[in-house]
């Protein structure tokens, strides 16, 4: 039964299904619990005594080859720093190193239109991004100083 309620519901662990369906005893309660609620609740610890984990099995794609080789693929490309992600080669060269915390974010103001509010988020991320870039850098030099 378990197997059936995880083919339908593949994200909700099978152990939470096993402990529902140990509590309930039907497939067609489980399932609406879930899709009541959109999960089901954790077994408590004591369950696991009993019942140990189940590992998730690796998903396959419908070519029948596992996901986790087609990720570990994938994960060998480099990921992008925030500042090519946002575009802010220019403002990291322009930026003097001060090693005191500048205050980012604070309050927002509302702006008129939706893109004038979008411009001020986007500005608010490159702030914080390049607060958090000399934070690093500035705990960085102080561990090679000592």
């Amino acid at each position: 039964m378990v197997n059936h309620v995880h083919a339908v519901f593949p994200d909700i662990p099978s152990d939470n299904i096993r402990f529902d369906l140990l509590r309930t005893g039907s497939v067609e309660l489980t399932s609406n619990k879930i899709l009541e609620r959109g999960f089901l609740d954790a077994p408590p610890p004591a369950y696991y005594t009993i019942y140990p984990r189940t590992e998730a099995p690796t998903p396959r794609l419908p070519d029948g080859s596992h996901i986790a080789s087609v990720s570990s693929a994938s994960s060998s490309v480099k990921q992008p720093s925030l500042i090519e992600r946002y575009n802010l080669h220019d403002r990291v060269e322009g930026v003097s190193f001060t090693p005191e915390v500048i205050e980012v974010g604070g309050k927002a103001k509302w702006e008129d239109t939706a893109e004038k509010r979008e411009a001020s988020l986007r500005e608010r991320k490159a702030q914080m991004i390049l607060a958090a870039r000399q934070r690093m850098l500035a705990q960085r030099q102080k561990e090679s100083a000592s």
